[in-house]
């Protein structure tokens, strides 16, 4: 067994409930804000000129080349992990105010990169620091609900969305809006983040990962590969069905609900069922949600699938955490950063494809189609390997 990469605080940390709610509010900002404000942002990029729907999948693909070198900077951290979740909140917050007053390709492109290395940054050390902390607190519902951030922060940003799809905002005005609720968002918790965090003076690749969480690493990047294009793309998804008038923004704060909700039925149902099982099924059912867009190409499909990929996007990182601790006596913070790296490989490798898709196809239809595949695939692995 390694030494911790760090350990919790609960004699210096702040009360259960204020860590908890410091991890949500960390994580609406990073990740519902500064990551997936993107996804209402398309439709209008596009609406501007900024954006064709081949460059919006190059334009994902930067944030997650970000995401995914942060993840991997993160597994193999040693020190000064506190600097780096309050430096990654920070520069995730800048570069969505400073989208608002650039407007050309490639700096928006820089903008998603940084962007994504400052989330994965807050992200795993953020998670990493609360889990264990109310562990200590012997807290665990308390725990889980941290994960709900995401969804609260993507709901938010939906709202947003509607709101000022209602009142004709363009492109800019929407990223000045974002940039100023994150930084509002920032300044509430920025105080309240650990000063401090202990680190292993011990190399944190000590051992290799065993065999079983080899293969949940391998589902886990199907995941990420499986739900990235519905996430990315549904905003532009629901236009297509709705050119007047703002119902398509509805979609998108919809799927934050659905992954609001997917948190608390697993947090409500977990001690009753087998953490391989609910894993296994949920990758099942969301790759059902993404299938439905393309069996069923109208507007029921379409909620269709934000119901079941909102349902399954926050419970598989949620169940997939859970079931690495069953499985593996790794340190907490390499084990979230080292998985979060396979799932930003998946998530990368989905606009790349979807791209692909538009240029020889004309539509997204062929990959949504392997997306929906791959989770399948992910959940049977999951049944069978892990």
């Amino acid at each position: 067994m390694t030494t911790p990469l760090f350990a919790g605080q609960a004699h210096r940390a702040p009360g259960a409930v204020t860590t908890m709610l410091t991890g949500i509010i960390t994580l609406v900002a990073v990740m519902g804000i500064g990551r997936f404000s993107l996804t209402p942002q398309i439709p209008l990029m596009i609406h501007d000129g900024h954006l064709s729907l081949s460059s919006a999948g190059l334009l994902a693909a930067m944030n997650y080349i970000g995401y995914l070198l942060g993840a991997i900077h993160v597994s193999r951290m040693r020190r000064h992990h506190a600097r780096y979740l309050k430096a990654g909140l920070v520069a995730t917050v800048l570069v969505t105010l400073l989208s608002a007053i650039a407007a050309n390709f490639f700096l928006q492109c820089l903008f998603r990169f940084i962007a994504g290395v400052g989330g994965a940054w807050a992200l795993i050390i953020v998670t990493s620091w609360t889990q264990l902390t109310l562990a200590a607190y012997q807290a665990p519902k308390l725990s889980a609900a941290v994960f709900t951030g995401p969804g609260v922060g993507i709901t938010l940003t939906g709202a947003l969305a509607w709101l000022m799809s209602a009142c004709g905002f363009h492109a800019a005005q929407a990223w000045g809006v974002y940039g100023l609720v994150a930084a509002a968002a920032a300044l509430m918790v920025f105080n309240r983040l650990p000063k401090t965090l202990p680190f292993s003076d011990r190399p944190v690749a000590a051992t290799p990962l065993n065999g079983r969480l080899k293969a949940l690493l391998a589902a886990y990047t199907l995941a990420g590969f499986g739900y990235i294009l519905p996430a990315t793309f549904l905003s532009q998804m629901a236009r297509s069905f709705f050119h007047a008038g703002n119902m398509a923004a509805l979609f998108w704060p919809l799927f934050g609900l659905a992954a609001v909700a997917g948190v608390l039925l697993v947090m409500a149902f977990a001690s009753r069922f087998n953490t391989r099982s609910a894993l296994a099924t949920a990758m099942v059912v969301q790759g059902a949600g993404v299938a439905s867009v393309v069996l069923l190409p109208d507007v029921k499909g379409l909620l269709i699938a934000t119901l079941l990929t909102g349902l399954g996007f926050l419970s598989i990182m949620q169940l997939t955490m859970r079931l690495a601790r069953e499985i593996s006596a790794e340190a907490a913070a390499r084990t979230v950063a080292v998985l979060t790296a396979g799932y930003a490989t998946g998530q990368l490798t989905g606009p790349l494809v979807s791209s692909a898709s538009v240029l020889l196809s004309g539509t997204l239809q062929p990959a949504l189609i392997l997306a929906a595949a791959g989770l399948v695939l992910g959940g049977l692995w999951v049944r069978l390997r892990v």
